[in-house]
């Protein structure tokens, strides 16, 4: 009955769910194009053994790397088809993987639209990564005996909150999954907690996720392009975060300091382009070409870089974390063994956070002031600067393994994979 009324609020909020479609495609077209998948209707005819992955959008889409390489070494007699939800997603598969996957939309949460999405492509199982659980396609798959994996997942203590009000929804969707793979052991008894049957607590795969030599190579010829230069990242930096880094700056006593700000949404880089006019700042844009001596802000407006930006930088601030929204993964920088600050908002990776703090691989701030000051801090004090940056890529190594571990899973809770 839960499940029945679920599904009629799904089909009354179509009209809501276009409407959306609409807003975002003003700012990315690309949201207009392949609808028809977003209803489960696909074009070409599916491969005969086909493992799915589902990776909702970029950050996702990038973790998935370590374990959607190991699917394909593991059983290289099957393709795999990436879904996810975003254009930016989608784009990132492409950057990363080429034609070596496939690429679709996973449907929305319509009853006939996940029973068109699994008849069409028929996968021997599923992976979704993280936390995506859609009732009305786990119940299909459980139909069709289609065994689906929740992978790399984490569920915070206020989203449990938020589905403990759903629990006659949302419990027999986790009782549905083959198996649970929990990045930490507060993440998997949370989401036991909520109904998951079978489920290992393996770690986080992106420690698994490693900088590139070209990267790598791009952000080091960053680096020799400013000199001497003090230089500190603002990396994935959310709706009303900039200002803040901004008002941060302008604190810094080092005036030749360079800050290199990007966006975590492409969408948002005009916005943020138009901010750093507002305040008169004198600043490039990275699409541009390299910051010149004068140049006191360079804006990141690209895609998949964010390794070479990592590289490139003294220090980095991780946003999402001034502001009340969870904050974002700090252990991109850490693996390029680029220290870190963290505002005092990181629900989304809370575990991860807290590890890097006790590694003394990244410091807490609490407001502006105290970003300024960390800062100022760090980039003045050569010694404390080096034993941070040995202290990230320390933290970064030891945890990785996650991947592999959950691949061994993978293969024992996926009868159907020889199929």
């Amino acid at each position: 009955m839960a499940r029945l009324l679920y599904s009629l609020l799904f089909y009354l909020a179509t009209p809501l769910i276009w409407l959306r479609l609409l807003w975002r495609a003003r700012r990315q077209p690309e949201y207009l194009q392949h609808l028809a998948e977003r209803y489960g209707f696909y074009g070409s005819a599916a491969p005969a053994k086909l493992i799915w992955v589902h990776a909702v959008s970029v950050g996702e889409t990038r973790a998935a790397q370590p374990l959607i390489e190991g699917l394909l070494a593991r059983w290289p007699e099957h393709r795999i088809l990436l879904t996810g939800m975003t254009p930016t997603g989608r784009e990132a598969g492409r950057t990363l993987y080429g034609e070596r996957v496939l690429q679709a939309y996973l449907p929305y949460d319509y009853p006939r639209a996940s029973q068109r999405f699994l008849r069409h492509f028929a996968p021997a199982f599923g992976v979704l990564m993280e936390t995506e659980i859609w009732p009305n396609l786990l119940a299909t798959a459980a139909r069709q005996q289609v065994p689906v994996i929740l992978a790399n997942a984490r569920l915070s203590a206020r989203s449990a909150r938020g589905y403990g009000r759903l629990r006659p929804l949302v419990q027999p969707a986790f009782a549905a999954l083959a198996g649970v793979c929990a990045q930490t052991a507060g993440d998997g008894q949370r989401i036991a907690d909520l109904g998951a049957r079978r489920l290992e607590v393996c770690g986080n795969i992106k420690f698994d996720v490693t900088p590139t030599a070209e990267q790598l190579l791009l952000g080091a010829g960053w680096r020799q392009s400013v000199g001497q230069r003090p230089v500190w990242l603002a990396a994935s930096t959310r709706e009303g975060e900039e200002v803040l880094v901004l008002e941060a700056w302008r604190r810094l006593a080092l005036a030749d300091a360079l800050l290199v700000l990007v966006p975590r949404h492409p969408q948002r880089f005009a916005e943020v382009a138009a901010l750093l006019d507002q305040q008169g700042l004198s600043w490039r844009r990275r699409s541009a070409g390299l910051p010149a001596a004068d140049t006191a802000v360079w804006l990141g407006d690209s895609m998949g870089e964010m390794a070479a930006y990592c590289s490139m930088a003294d220090l980095a601030f991780i946003g999402g974390s001034l502001l009340p929204l969870g904050g974002q993964n700090l252990i991109e920088a850490a693996a390029c063994d680029c220290p870190v600050l963290v505002g005092p908002h990181t629900f989304n990776f809370l575990q991860a956070t807290e590890d890097a703090i006790a590694a003394g691989a990244a410091r807490r701030v609490a407001d502006v002031e105290a970003l300024a000051a960390g800062v100022s801090d760090l980039l003045g004090d050569a010694t404390k600067l080096a034993t941070m940056r040995r202290a990230a890529g320390d933290f970064a190594r030891a945890h990785r393994g996650a991947a592999q571990r959950t691949l061994a899973l993978i293969a024992q809770w996926s009868d159907r994979a020889g199929r």
